[in-house]
């Protein structure tokens, strides 16, 4: 069942959602999309399709990204591999959202997928667990970042590929970790998650 009830629209507030794909890879970047829009003024067949895009498949995904932009403010951001293996990935992950969010420029309430919030932002901004089943820029944003991390490694996957990136899209399935193992690290991989691939 879907978490979002086009009758209530009404009730969910006007806020910028945010939300990360990509940081349990064990390659490529953290991609963080902010999403900004009414949910009263979405179609209702719209919300009603938003979730979490862990719970969405390829295609359905594909089809809502664009209608999300169309339907509000998209904004997206990177946390690149050499970031991630700096400062960590949960630091990088959240300067990413910090970046997306002032990105948007717009001066509202932001919701962030997770138990963290970015710092440095000059707007009111709370944590919500499990935000991509209750807050619908949430859900939107998740979507939104996973569209434009998938086709950013199937693009990397023909440049490398014997890891099979436009499967696994970075994470570590037995194939991925097997190709590592045979060939070692690309430039993509993140030398920080090194102790992970064993």
């Amino acid at each position: 069942m879907r978490p979002f009830d086009a009758r209530h629209a009404a009730d969910y507030p006007v806020l910028i959602g945010c939300d990360e794909v990509g940081r349990g890879a064990l390659c490529g970047p953290v991609i963080v999309a902010a999403v900004h829009f009414d949910p009263a003024a979405l179609p209702g067949d719209l919300l009603e399709a938003l979730d979490d895009s862990k719970r969405l498949d390829a295609a359905a995904r594909e089809r809502l990204a664009p209608r999300i932009a169309a339907a509000g403010r998209v904004a997206l951001a990177g946390a690149s591999r050499d970031l991630i293996d700096r400062i960590n990935v949960r630091a990088a992950t959240l300067d990413a959202m910090r970046r997306a969010v002032v990105r948007l420029g717009i001066a509202a309430e932001v919701a962030v997928d997770g138990r963290d919030v970015p710092s440095g932002l000059p707007l009111p901004c709370r944590a919500v667990v499990g935000g991509d089943r209750l807050v619908p820029q949430i859900a939107a944003s998740s979507i939104v970042a996973k569209v434009a991390r998938d086709r950013l490694m199937r693009a990397l996957a023909r440049r490398h590929p014997a890891y099979a990136w436009e499967r696994n899209v970075g994470y570590g399935t037995a194939a991925h970790r097997a190709a590592m193992a045979s060939l070692g690290l690309t430039r993509h991989h993140r030398l920080s998650f090194k102790s992970r691939t064993g």
